[in-house]
């Protein structure tokens, strides 16, 4: 068989039942995995940097929290207004945690928080608020913006869609 045909055989295949069962089974688990297992993300914002930069990719692992609860630190996704608009926060707080910012630090439950991953320090404060049952925490990595121009605060556990994948 010479190279041109092999070629057009390649892009041209013979459409036969076996042909279209691979581009069926092929086709379906695409869609499902891509769209029930790992959904594709494109980061729009600067609320996570530098852990994730405006305009960067991921993918959101829908499985990760199947079993598990959201940890201290975990980056999440999280469900706003459907499927389509989804925030990318980290976990600062677990129900029963009193979080608050003092200076621009973290304190949960009266003790500071090293985070290492923080862009740059901020200026915020922010009087003790207890996490409620069902709930936990989200605060952005980037918090070097003023804090009446960043989304934040309690979310409830159910609205968490995964984690991201890296």
């Amino acid at each position: 068989m010479n190279p041109r045909s092999r070629l057009q055989e390649f892009f041209f295949p013979k459409v036969t039942y076996k042909f279209l069962f691979r581009v069926t089974v092929v086709a379906l688990s695409t869609y499902l995995f891509f769209g029930h297992v790992c959904t594709p993300l494109f980061i729009r914002g600067r609320s996570m940097e530098p852990t994730y930069p405006d305009g960067s990719f991921t993918f959101c692992f829908k499985l990760r929290y199947l079993v598990t609860r959201p940890e201290r630190s975990d980056v999440v996704v999280v469900r706003l207004a459907g499927k389509r608009v989804m925030y990318l926060k980290r976990v600062v707080g677990l129900e029963g945690d009193a979080v608050e910012f003092r200076d621009g630090v973290l304190y949960r439950n009266g003790s500071a928080v090293d985070e290492p991953y923080l862009k740059a320090p901020c200026n915020w404060n922010l009087p003790p608020r207890v996490v409620d049952s069902g709930r936990v925490y989200l605060v952005g990595d980037n918090r070097n913006m003023p804090i009446e121009q960043h989304d934040f605060g309690q979310t409830a556990l159910w609205r968490i869609a995964g984690a991201p994948l890296w």
